[in-house]
């Protein structure tokens, strides 16, 4: 989008936090620790994180994502994305003889070790989540003979449970708490006794987001969030403003915006998905802004986010590293 925004429009309210989360940081630096230190390509299973940009922009420079541990030469490097895989893929990568670089989040990393535990304690496990995302494939391969995928409270009712005194449940970390209250309320219903992990397992930046947008939705008249369509935070961003009852769409980039989306708005909310990078949140609102009198303004909801997580143990242990 090239023309000038509508004279109409007064306000731009920016949610914060928005954009990049810890684990989305320490994946994309991960890769570019690999691409300075390791010949190219560097081969990376699945996308790193569900955005465009991120990912065209790591391909640029000779990353190489690919869907099978097939695609990835004997006893070279692979990196895992940020979602996590399952035992299996890593077995496969052993047998090929591939060095890997673990970037799977560490929020990620805690709900497989919280499935492993549950198993161990032979319990069914509900897990919340969406069919077919890369987190929810991972977490299943923990332990694939005790969990069960829930997606809709009816679920909770047809899952076939052995013994309903030995249930638990966990969730993928990228869901809405709205959207899981339903279904968590239909679990405590049919298995009053179910185990919880002790620290919910949505995570700290998908909840912080969640909130501002909730934080600029009543006073916005159209909520934008940038975001790619298969990243499952960015999706819930525009459903929790849809939901409020503000208007909503996620695009990529401002150049996907409809000019008629903007018909009769006065106050604008923009938002970023945690693995979207804040360029393209400047770059909106220098297109939206120009050449009018535009007030931004950045609404925050929450403290500022000092979480930092550290890159992967194994770069520490490489031969080329700064450590090593």
């Amino acid at each position: 989008m090239e023309a000038l925004p509508p004279a109409h429009l007064r306000r731009i309210l920016l949610a914060r936090p928005r954009g990049f989360c810890a684990g989305v940081k320490r994946a994309i630096e991960t890769v570019e620790w690999a691409l300075r230190h390791l010949p190219t390509p560097v081969y990376v299973y699945h996308e790193i994180v569900h955005n465009t940009h991120v990912v065209r922009s790591l391909e640029h420079r000779g990353t190489r994502f690919v869907e099978e541990i097939e695609e990835i030469p004997d006893g070279g490097v692979v990196i895992f994305s940020a979602h996590g895989v399952s035992p299996q893929i890593r077995l496969q990568a052993s047998a090929k003889g591939l060095r890997i670089i673990d970037a799977t989040c560490p929020l990620v990393t805690k709900v497989h070790r919280e499935a492993r535990h549950f198993a161990r304690q032979g319990r069914t496990i509900l897990l919340v989540g969406h069919r077919g995302h890369q987190e929810v494939i991972g977490t299943m391969g923990e332990a694939p003979g005790h969990i069960r995928l829930v997606i809709a409270p009816e679920d909770v009712q047809r899952v076939d449970v052995p013994d309903p005194s030995k249930v638990a449940v966990i969730t993928q970390t990228t869901l809405s708490l709205d959207e899981t209250e339903g279904i968590m309320e239909a679990i405590r219903e049919r298995f009053p006794k179910a185990a919880q992990p002790a620290k919910e397992d949505i995570c700290y930046a998908t909840t912080n987001r969640q909130k501002a947008v909730k934080a600029i939705a009543s006073s916005a008249d159209l909520i934008l969030v940038l975001g790619s369509r298969n990243s499952s935070n960015s999706r819930r961003l525009a459903e929790v403003a849809r939901a409020l009852g503000t208007p909503a769409h996620l695009i990529d980039d401002v150049h996907e915006l409809d000019p008629t989306w903007l018909d009769g708005v006065k106050t604008l909310g923009i938002t970023a998905g945690a693995s979207a990078p804040e360029h393209l949140v400047t770059e909106a609102v220098e297109v939206l802004s120009r050449g009018g009198d535009v007030k931004i303004e950045e609404v925050a909801a929450v403290k500022e986010e000092r979480v930092h997580f550290g890159l992967p143990s194994e770069l520490k242990r490489w031969p080329s590293s700064p450590d090593g």
